[in-house]
C-alpha cells in the first residue's frame, strides 16, 4: 500500500451489522494491543501534567472502545490521590455494551452511547485514543475546536502512519492471536494516520496555534494542548 497519503476507510468494525459479542472480542483485544504498545503511557503522562495544582479533575473520554483508558485512568488517579469524575462518550452502542461488559462493578465510570458535542463543557481534559484516524478531514478539524472551546485541556493520542508499522503490525496480531478483524483494522489504522507535519494545517484551520505535536515510542503520534 501506498503511505505518501492517507487510506480511506472504512474499518471492518465500524461496520452497523458486526455483531455485538464480535464488536466486545474485538475491542477487547484492541485493549491487548493497547498494551502491547504502551498506549495509555503518553495519555497518563499528559493528565500527569494536566493534574499539576489540581486534586479534582473532570474528564471525558472520546470513543472509549472497550474502556480500558478509563479504567486505567481511574486505577492511575487512585495511586495519586487525585478525585476523578470519568466519562466516556462513544458513537457505537457496542462499546457501552462491551466497556461494561469488561468493568468490574464499584468502578465509578460512566460511559455514554452519543456523540461528544452533547456533552457539554466544562472539562478540565477531554481525551481520544485511536479515535483521530477514524476521522474525516472535516470531522478532525471540528473535534478539534469543539475540544478547544470545552476543555482547559485536551490531548489525542493517535497511531503515526509509517511503513514499519504497517509491515509490522501483521506479523505481531498473528503472533498474538488476535481476532481477524483486529488483524485486518489495525494494519488499516495505521494507513489512515497520520504524519507530524499532517496535523499542523489542521491545527491552523481549527484555529489553534499553540497546540504541541509530537512522537512517542513506539509509532505514537500525539497532539497535546495544555493552558
Amino acid at each position: 500500500m501506498n503511505l505518501t497519503a492517507r487510506a480511506p476507510g472504512p474499518e471492518l468494525m465500524d461496520a452497523d451489522d458486526l455483531d455485538p459479542d464480535d464488536y466486545a472480542a474485538v475491542v477487547a483485544d484492541l485493549a491487548r494491543v493497547n498494551t502491547v504498545t504502551l498506549a495509555p503511557r503518553p495519555t497518563l503522562a499528559f493528565l500527569a501534567r494536566a493534574a499539576a495544582g489540581h486534586r479534582t479533575l473532570r474528564i471525558l473520554d472520546v470513543g472509549f472502545g472497550d474502556g480500558d483508558m478509563l479504567r486505567r485512568i481511574e486505577r492511575w488517579a487512585t495511586r495519586q490521590s487525585i478525585a476523578v469524575d470519568l466519562v466516556g462518550v462513544d458513537l457505537n452502542p457496542r462499546s457501552e455494551r462491551a466497556a461494561r461488559l469488561h468493568t468490574l462493578a464499584g468502578s465509578g465510570i460512566t460511559y455514554v452511547t452519543g456523540d461528544y458535542a452533547d456533552r457539554g463543557g466544562g472539562w478540565d481534559a477531554v481525551i481520544s485514543s485511536l479515535v483521530a484516524h477514524h476521522m474525516t478531514h472535516d470531522e478532525l478539524v471540528a473535534f478539534l475546536r469543539w475540544m478547544e472551546a470545552n476543555a482547559r485541556c485536551w490531548f489525542v493520542n493517535d497511531l503515526h502512519r509509517h511503513r514499519f508499522a504497517h509491515a509490522g503490525f501483521p506479523l505481531l496480531a498473528r503472533i498474538a492471536r488476535w481476532h481477524p478483524i483486529v488483524r485486518h483494522d489495525g494494519t488499516l489504522s495505521v494507513a489512515r494516520s497520520f504524519r507530524p507535519a499532517e496535523w499542523l494545517p489542521l491545527l491552523a484551520e481549527a484555529g489553534i496555534d499553540d497546540a504541541r505535536v509530537f512522537r512517542v515510542f513506539p509509532f505514537r503520534l500525539c497532539v497535546e494542548r495544555l493552558r
